[in-house]
């Protein structure tokens, strides 16, 4: 590992490219909760959790998938010394203009891709506007768990989990293995989990081979009730249910996971254990998640 390094304190915020920016809006607001952010732009929309000025990015493209990962550093020194260790380690990156940093209420930031191509944002100073408090677009027993532990978690794209979880580790610091041994149809899955801070996970890989840059994004509540709320307007609106309500061995999360407009999942889940310093693994979750057929078709069964 790199000596002294500089390591990243949170999954910060997601660009996401989208084509069918009705539909997100529907599902955004009046499925998952989340607050709509015109800014008018007209090519991007944003997306409330919390106190941030936003969490998500919609840009409206031609494809549906993943547009970056923003990854935060504590503050501008860390983000120098990252720009180090980045050309020491001899990582290709460019340096966010004032224009990509306005764009993203940042103080400032680097890009760059992880060794799949998946594109990564790493920033500091978000803007935090709180004189405005999150308005979630229906009605929610509780909020969002964001706070230290970020926006949540992605599985993303990867053809060697052992390269990816070397990159992240030496590169960012994050720290995490192999955490089930899964069987399947193609074998037994070994998925990584890494953490960076006090959420079980916040960036996973490791399926298998994948369509789109992302499986799924995990958004967690601070009330139950949100989870059962939340299931019933899945099944009362028909948006496809991919795995169904149960409960992970790794974070505990009680928790399902639904098809969103751009076609991969969302995970929509609340009471996750805090991540865990010392290796486990396991063979199974302790109840629930059977995969449906819309999860058997998004991870290209």
């Amino acid at each position: 590992m790199y000596g002294k390094m500089v390591q990243i304190t949170e999954l910060g915020y997601l660009g996401l490219n989208i084509t069918d920016v009705e539909a997100w809006k529907e599902f955004a607001t009046q499925v998952l909760g989340m607050e709509w952010l015109d800014e008018g732009d007209g090519d991007r929309f944003y997306l409330r959790m919390d106190d941030w000025h936003h969490r998500i990015t919609l840009h409206v493209t031609d494809e549906d998938d993943m547009a970056y990962l923003g990854l935060r550093v504590a503050g501008g020194g860390e983000l120098a010394a990252m720009q180090q260790q980045l050309t020491e380690m001899g990582v290709a990156y460019s340096v966010g203009s004032a224009e990509e940093c306005a764009e993203r209420f940042v103080l400032g930031l680097l890009k760059l891709e992880d060794p799949y191509g998946n594109p990564i944002e790493v920033f500091h100073g978000p803007q935090v506007d709180a004189h405005k408090p999150f308005y979630p677009g229906r009605r929610m027993h509780g909020k969002f768990a964001t706070g230290t532990g970020g926006i949540g978690h992605v599985i993303i794209r990867s053809e060697d989990a052992d390269v990816s979880e070397k990159f992240y580790n030496e590169l960012f610091g994050f720290r995490g293995t192999v955490e089930y041994h899964q069987p399947s149809p193609a074998g037994v899955r070994k998925p990584y989990f890494m953490h960076c801070n006090d959420r079980d996970h916040s960036i996973a890989f490791g399926l298998g081979p994948m369509k789109k840059r992302i499986n799924h994004l995990m958004v967690e509540a601070t009330d139950i009730d949100d989870v059962g709320m939340t299931h019933q307007i899945v099944h009362e609106r028909d948006v496809p249910l991919a795995i169904s309500l149960g409960k992970h061995s790794n974070d505990r999360m009680l928790s399902f996971y639904m098809v969103n407009p751009s076609g991969w999942m969302i995970e929509y889940g609340a009471g996750a254990r805090t991540a865990q310093h010392q290796t486990e693994y396991y063979v199974s979750d302790v109840w629930g998640h059977e995969f449906l057929p819309p999860a058997i078709k998004v991870m290209g069964g």
